[in-house]
């Protein structure tokens, strides 16, 4: 799948569906086709559109919630992917979604900068997003400037000495979502490596507050969740 990414939302609450298009309108390679406010109606738009991808809500009031339509457009479209969105980001929500049919689930509390690109990566079966930190812009303790937290997160477990394996993970992301991050801070903080970048947070003082953050069961997650992620339909 190539070009440009079609994309359908679906929320029944109207400022997030706003929220969700804005943050998609200015994303490069996505073109929103379709979108709805209950599991009926994206079911009706699905057939229509035939989109590359469907966002769907995950707590949509109705006979057809959230992950009744993920699980419908599944068995239905098994070439669309199916992205759940919730505001829910405990381990027995992520569980059932991915059950429920869902290639990728996305926190509500996204970076909006950040949204288009997961969206490409769910095409390409190459992400899956979980709880991710609140807060658009604003950095882990407000010390990295420019870094967005998700961000901030991935630039401290690097200096902690964190592969790329480890840091996904702990994030529940894969390796190639790190690695987009990496590219991110390392343009961000005018470095060209991850050494560069890890020297850059140790001497901004940014090592010691990981060690309360990523404790040692960082290495040892709940899940696996690169393997839930890509898990063949």
């Amino acid at each position: 799948m190539g070009g440009v990414v079609r994309v359908l939302i679906a929320d029944d609450h109207r400022l997030t569906l706003e929220a969700v298009k804005a943050a998609l309108v200015e994303a490069e390679g996505v073109k929103i086709v379709a979108e709805a406010s209950s599991g009926r109606q994206a079911l009706a738009e699905v057939a229509r559109t035939r989109p590359d991808v469907a966002l769907i809500d995950m707590r949509m009031p109705g006979a057809i919630d959230g992950l009744t339509c993920a699980e419908r457009i599944r068995k239905a479209y098994p070439e669309i992917r199916v992205v759940v969105l919730s505001a829910f980001t405990d381990e027995a929500c992520v569980r059932m979604a991915f059950r429920r049919g869902a290639h990728a689930f996305v926190s509500k509390g996204v970076d909006p900068d950040d949204l288009g690109a997961t969206v490409r990566l769910c095409v390409r079966g190459t992400v899956f997003h979980a709880p991710i930190d609140n807060g658009s812009s604003a950095t882990a303790g407000g010390l990295v400037e420019g870094l967005t937290e998700r961000e901030a997160t991935v630039l401290k477990a690097v200096a902690a000495g964190l592969s790329n394996q480890a840091i996904g993970k702990r994030l529940w992301v894969t390796e190639h979502t790190v690695k987009f991050h990496l590219t991110n801070i390392f343009r961000k903080l005018d470095v060209s490596n991850r050494t560069e970048a890890a020297r850059w947070a140790q001497q901004h003082g940014l090592v010691e507050d990981l060690m309360t953050e990523v404790p040692a069961a960082a290495l040892q997650p709940a899940l696996a969740p690169t393997q839930a992620a890509l898990a063949p339909a």
